[in-house]
């Protein structure tokens, strides 16, 4: 499954209706599956001399950048 290890974000459901359709008579839309911004990264821990391949979410290479590699992953229980 598409899914980040780090923020666990996943796909999710979105559409709806416009304000001129709730105005005025029911005719949906239809609904679309949003994906997260999911990149592969190669990862160096040099507290583990190692690298890994991850799937993370934008979000969490932003949040490995600033607090670590190590940090970040023992944290979420990747490592």
């Amino acid at each position: 499954m598409k899914i980040c290890p780090v923020t666990k974000k996943s796909s999710r459901v979105g559409g709806g209706y416009s304000n001129r359709t709730r105005a005025t008579q029911f005719n949906p839309t239809g609904t679309v599956r949003k994906y997260t911004n999911l990149q592969k990264k190669r990862i160096y821990i040099p507290e583990l001399k190692k690298t890994v391949v991850l799937t993370l979410s934008t979000k969490a290479i932003k949040t490995i950048n600033k607090n670590g590699a190590y940090r970040t992953l023992k944290k979420a229980g990747v490592i």
